[in-house]
């Protein structure tokens, strides 16, 4: 988990997790709010919704992107054994 979280943490990591959200998510923000988005009849329950739209590719994103990089960090510790 600690090898995990180091990963997940990394910036080059979570800059790429946020460039994925912010196309990702405003895809799929416009694509589920779009009559609310403009025609102004935005409600605290869509912003939040909307907010959770891209909070899951940023997560999805950090997920994948942390697995790879722990599994190539023991590919290569494996390597030196």
């Amino acid at each position: 988990m600690k090898l995990f979280l180091k990963h997940a943490g990394n910036k080059v990591i979570v800059r790429r997790s946020i460039k994925v959200a912010l196309v990702v998510g405003t895809i799929l923000a416009l694509i589920n709010h779009f009559d609310a988005i403009f025609t102004g009849k935005l409600t605290s329950t869509i912003i939040f919704q909307i907010l959770l739209t891209y909070f899951v590719p940023f997560s999805v994103s950090t997920y994948g992107s942390a697995c790879h990089a722990k599994y190539i960090e023991l590919e290569e510790r494996n390597k030196k054994l």
